[in-house]
This record gives C-alpha cells, sequence and structure tokens, in this order.
C-alpha cells in the first residue's frame, strides 16, 4: 500500500486506531488461521497496524514477521508489544515458500483492485506447500474514500473466492459480518482463509 492520502491519515489517526481496535485476538477467526499450525511455524502480518495479532501470535509461540507501509503504526506496534517490525509494502514480499502463514486481516483492502491477483500472487509464492492465508477485506463494489480519505477497493464474496483460487488457494474459512470503521460508518465485511494448494 503506497496511497499518500491513505498513509497520511494512518500517521494523524495512528494512536485513535489502536485504541479503538485493541481488543484481545483470541477470536473465532484466529482460532481458525492458527489450527493446525506446526509447532514454531513462522508466519507473516502482513499490514499490521499496531501489531495486536502479531503480538498475540507471537505470544502464542510462532514465529512471526510484521509489517505496515505506515511508519507511524510501525513505531506502535514497536512500543507496545516490542516486536520487531519492518516498514514494507505489499509488492515489498519477494520471499520464496519461507512462510507457514500469511495473514493480511483489512490491509489489502487499501490496494488497487487491478493489484490484487499480484498481491496475491506473491502471498502464494511466499507461503509454503499447505501454508495458510487470511484476508479480511470490506465487501461492495468499485474503489472509493472514506470520509477520512482512506482509499478502498472493495470486493465481493464471489470475486475474492476467484482471485484466491486463481492464486492457488482451496478456500476453508468463510464469514461473514458489519462492524463500525475508524471513521464511524458501518460497513460489510468478508474473511476468507485458504491453503495454498501442493
Amino acid at each position: 500500500m503506497s496511497d499518500k492520502e491513505t498513509l497520511s491519515v494512518y500517521a494523524r489517526e495512528a494512536n485513535r486506531y489502536a485504541k479503538q481496535f485493541s481488543p484481545s485476538q483470541d477470536t473465532e477467526h484466529m482460532r481458525a488461521f492458527l489450527a493446525g499450525l506446526p509447532q514454531g511455524a513462522r508466519l507473516l502480518d502482513l499490514g499490521c497496524g499496531p501489531g495486536n495479532a502479531a503480538a498475540f501470535m507471537a505470544d502464542c509461540g510462532y514465529s512471526v514477521d510484521a509489517w505496515d507501509a505506515s511508519p507511524e503504526m510501525v513505531e506502535l506496534a514497536r512500543d507496545r508489544h516490542g516486536l520487531e517490525t519492518r516498514i514494507a509494502r505489499f509488492d515489498d514480499l519477494t520471499a520464496i515458500a519461507e512462510y507457514d502463514g500469511v495473514y493480511a486481516n483489512f490491509s489489502l483492502l487499501h490496494a488497487p483492485r487491478s493489484e490484487m491477483p499480484a498481491h496475491l500472487g506473491r502471498i502464494a509464492t511466499a507461503l509454503k506447500p499447505g501454508g495458510r492465508v487470511h484476508i479480511g477485506l470490506k465487501t461492495g463494489q468499485g474503489e472509493k474514500r472514506d470520509s477520512l480519505g482512506r482509499f478502498y477497493a472493495y470486493f465481493e464474496d464471489h470475486e475474492l473466492t476467484a482471485l484466491l483460487e486463481g492464486a492457488g488457494f482451496s478456500i476453508q474459512y468463510r464469514r461473514t459480518g458489519k462492524d463500525a470503521g475508524l471513521d464511524g460508518t458501518v460497513a460489510p465485511w468478508i474473511i476468507l482463509q485458504g491453503l495454498k494448494n501442493d
């Protein structure tokens, strides 16, 4: 993610974001993602924000790399959780078969729709055979900015499913819901998790 206006919002709102989205990460979604991973599995939190999920995974005994394009979020993750974090964009992912899981929770929604196939391809390449991916996005159509100025790309369930399957994943988990975001707007979302086909 390299949209300057989106990054400026997170620079300005990093602390408010961390306060609003700081509940326990021991959720159904997280348990499903971690289920069956080998002990000490290597994971990537791609778009880690303030580091809550990455810290939870590390506390569960996994080796976690935490990346975010926002320097302010990276600093929060370091300060709050002592995480080794990296300022990095989605297209900085060049690993080959290094990770057992990639967790991209409501981060890839800030990338243009046209870039999603390439991002999912990089994730697939970075995963070991049988590796797991977690993707959370807002559902809808097209692209637009929210009232804070953040760029969003929206996908319907069937579109995201097709993209993941096209990148070589078998869908194992699907959940939908609605929640208020940082801008206060209640929006529908989808979470899909898949296994990389051998």
